[in-house]
């Protein structure tokens, strides 16, 4: 590797991060400590990038400690989220522990009097002829990691590296199974105070009065803050903040609030609205068949909540004019980074240090309860104070996933083979997460006496994998297409990002209109698939899927099989899904059989869990999950009335992982979740002979496609 311009060489975490001390310490007791910038939120990275240290550095897994996140000391990769974390803190980590083992090495053959290239490291352990032997933890005074990174050390091939690509037991998992604290939720500091905010059941309405009687003799209340419209209490248990909560609102008096959409008419809301309009790409050609028609289709998914498992939870403590945070946020760096605008404190006043959650993937209100906590904080007399929002918070006002209007176009020649594609999206922004603008992104920043306007969520540029346009550009060999994004400048349901954000519907679109089209000319769904496809990898995916489900099984009454495909953000791992579903009363996803492409796999009953994770969660969001909501406020505030997929109704899901461990790897995360999408709304058609174009896929959506089909 060339050492003439080494940052354009490195990955883009280690670029940014090049010091080896912020990722490695060895540490007393032959231990090593890796301290990734990226967090653990249930998709068992702190196992795969434990395993990628162990290969380049020689050591047992089992003498790694991976530390958690904190602005204190870990490196910043910014965000854990995209399916990155792999690709980018598995490739820096790959690098620099190359480089200290090289150090190491460099260190060993000073003392030993022996050519590095003759020496071995087993388990730490450095040796060579006659029995020569060091070790890491003897050589830790003599080697200093404060360096920055350099392009001379080269991590091992894939023939040499051992620990990747076996699937090794979790390290997370025992804590959980055990019922060891190591979720937020669960931690108790010394002197720990429990804290609850006031927030409206109205939507957008304002606090105008508040009498603070009532809450005030409450036993155990230790303090009522109020900052202009924001409100909270601070006690000395979690009972009796709720108490003085309760009579709190009871007292609360609010402004009138804003008007939401007409729920019922979600597409003709999104496609009422200012927007701004970007051309994502366009593709021409003269066709050389004339068009004979063209099928216009509009396919729409509601707003989705997070519904994680907990609400959201934070601790704040300060010290004079320094405040800890712990938070289940997937950013430390940038929920500093919004803190320190709100406060006005410098950042190195702010220290934020993650812990687990119990459920964050994708911008759900981890941050917000953060800086709530902060505040609250402020009246404990330097004691720590840990902030719980309810079900009913967490569903009212944390930021959902963006509801989605999207039409295509295709020209289909005499042959209905596709001569033209139009695809055009209308959708709220997918993200405003913390860190990413002058002004914050943080609820309570928009409550306070002085308040910061709430941030209209924006989309991340198409070369980041895009917003509501991620995968809109299809994969497909088409010929001409133009691919078009509206997105609104209006936000009357506060949005954010949420797994896949637009991928999940763009597949859809494009894989239940790729699937009409083979009905129409009455070729195989696949076949069809495979026709348009040149990427191999692509190829494979699909045809493996196929093979391993043993498509197309005999038609048999009241069961129907489907097809969906996508490459993640188009640059990412390859999925292909088939959907197995029974239609008889309601819809049941009987089974799924996925195929998937991440490059190497560094563990693949990880990469598996992903996957499998992310396919139940699909169904979830295609059978069941819809934001419900009148013209006043949010009304699916509880699991009975924002129903999640239960464990009856999980299907059986069948993965397979095509291992190439030649190709750097790519995260699974959010791969399934588009493909198994379209796969399933094209078994209900392959079923029922009716073509559900509105998620979710329900009785009454059923009835109503039947109704316009007839």
């Amino acid at each position: 590797m060339s050492t003439s311009s080494p940052a354009a060489k490195l990955p883009v975490s280690l670029a940014a991060n090049p010091r080896l001390s912020s990722w490695v310490r060895l540490t007393g007791e032959g231990r090593v400590a890796i301290s990734p910038g990226k967090v653990e939120i249930g998709q068992g990275i702190v196992t795969a990038l434990a395993q990628i240290a162990a290969d380049e550095l020689d050591v047992d897994i089992g003498r790694i400690d991976m530390i958690r996140a904190s602005t204190a000391m870990s490196p910043n990769e910014g965000v854990t989220s995209g399916s990155l974390s792999i690709q980018q803190s598995g490739r820096a980590l790959r690098h620099i522990c190359a480089e200290v083992r090289r150090r190491f090495l460099a260190a060993a053959s000073e003392r030993l009097g022996v050519d590095a290239a003759l020496l071995d490291v087993e388990d730490g352990t450095i040796s060579g002829p006659g029995n020569v032997r060091t070790s890491y933890w003897e050589l830790a005074g003599d080697v200093s990691l404060d360096y920055d990174i350099t392009a001379d050390a080269s991590a091992k091939s894939v023939a040499k590296r051992g620990v990747a690509r076996h699937s090794l037991q979790r390290i997370d998992i025992p804590d959980k199974v055990f019922a060891r604290p190591r979720f937020i939720h669960d931690c108790a500091l010394p002197g720990l105070m429990h804290g609850r905010v006031l927030r409206p059941d109205i939507s957008g309405a304002k606090l105008t009065a508040l009498n603070e009687e009532a809450a005030r003799v409450v036993p155990g209340l230790v303090a009522i803050v109020r900052d202009g419209g924001f409100a909270g209490v601070v006690a000395d248990s979690g009972t009796a903040a709720e108490t003085a909560l309760k009579a709190l609102r009871k007292a609360a008096t609010w402004s009138a609030g804003e008007p939401l959409p007409d729920e019922d008419d979600l597409p003709g809301f999104l496609r009422s609205q200012p927007v701004e309009t970007t051309i994502i790409d366009i593709r021409t050609a003269e066709p050389a068949r004339k068009p004979a028609q063209t099928l216009r289709r509009q396919y729409t998914r509601p707003y989705i909540a997070h519904g994680s498992i907990a609400p959201s939870c934070a601790m704040a403590q300060w010290d004079g004019d320094h405040v800890h945070v712990w938070t289940h946020s997937q950013g430390v760096y940038p929920l500093r980074a919004d803190l320190a605008i709100v406060l006005k404190l410098p950042t190195e006043n702010i220290v934020v240090e993650h812990m687990e959650g119990a459920g964050c993937y994708g911008h759900n209100a981890a941050d917000d309860v953060a800086l709530d906590a902060v505040l609250l904080a402020k009246a404990a007399d330097g004691r720590p104070v840990r902030v719980q929002w309810s079900r009913h918070d967490e569903m009212s006002h944390a930021p959902f996933g963006a509801a989605m209007a999207i039409e295509i176009e295709a020209d289909l020649d005499a042959d209905n083979e596709i001569v033209g594609w139009r695809h055009a999206i209308w959708s709220n922004g997918h993200t405003a997460r913390p860190g990413r603008a002058a002004q914050p992104a943080l609820l309570a920043a928009t409550e306070i006496a002085n308040p910061y306007p709430r941030m209209i969520s924006t989309d991340p540029p198409a070369a980041n994998g895009g917003g509501g346009d991620r995968n809109s550009v299809p994969l497909y060999d088409l010929p001409a297409w133009t691919i078009t994004s509206h997105r609104l400048l209006t936000m009357p349901v506060r949005t954010s990002a949420l797994r896949t954000l637009g991928g999940q519907g763009n597949v859809f679109a494009i894989e239940s209109l790729l699937d009409e089209i083979a009905a129409l000319r009455g070729e195989d769904p696949i076949a069809l698939r495979l026709r348009h496809l040149r990427d191999q990898r692509a190829r494979d995916v699909i045809s493996t899927a196929a093979r391993r489900a043993g498509w197309k099984p005999q038609k048999r009454p009241g069961i129907g099989h489907g097809v969906g495909f996508a490459r993640y953000k188009n640059t990412g791992a390859y999925c292909a899904a088939i959907a197995e579903i029974e239609g008889t009363d309601d819809i049941r996803v009987k089974r799924l059989t996925l195929a998937v492409d991440v490059g190497e796999a560094i563990n693949p009953d990880g990469v598996i869990n992903q996957i499998e994770g992310g396919a139940i969660q699909a169904t979830s969001w295609v059978l069941k999950e819809r934001v419900r909501f009148d013209r006043t406020r949010i009304t699916s505030t509880s699991w009975t009335d924002y129903p999640i997929l239960t464990f009856s109704e999980v299907p059986a899901v069948d993965v397979e992982i095509i291992q190439r461990p030649e190709i750097e790897p790519v995260g699974a995360g959010e791969a399934a979740h588009g493909p198994v999408t379209a796969a399933i709304a094209n078994a209900v058609f392959d079923c029922l002979g009716v073509r559900v174009r509105d998620l979710p896929i329900t009785r009454d959506r059923i009835i109503a496609a039947m109704e316009l089909a007839s």
